[in-house]
């Protein structure tokens, strides 16, 4: 085979796997970027959960009637 051939084969193959390389950065900062959003939520949720807890954390005591399924 043509030398120049084997090395535009070589750069063309390289440059495929470049853009490949790019797209799943891509995707992969996309991902990281989604789920640091979620963790933002979910540190929201649990603040504002602890902020209805009385105060000492103790657990609230409830009436047994108030645990009792919906079908009773």
């Amino acid at each position: 085979m043509n030398p120049m051939h084997d090395a535009d084969a070589r750069l063309t193959e390289l440059e495929i796997k470049a853009s490949y390389a790019e797209d799943l950065l891509e995707q992969l900062n996309a991902t990281i970027y989604r789920q640091q959003q979620q963790i933002d939520l979910l540190l929201r949720e649990v603040m504002s959960l602890r902020q209805q807890l009385p105060e000492g954390g103790a657990p609230v005591l409830r009436n047994a009637r108030d645990e009792l399924p919906p079908h009773y």
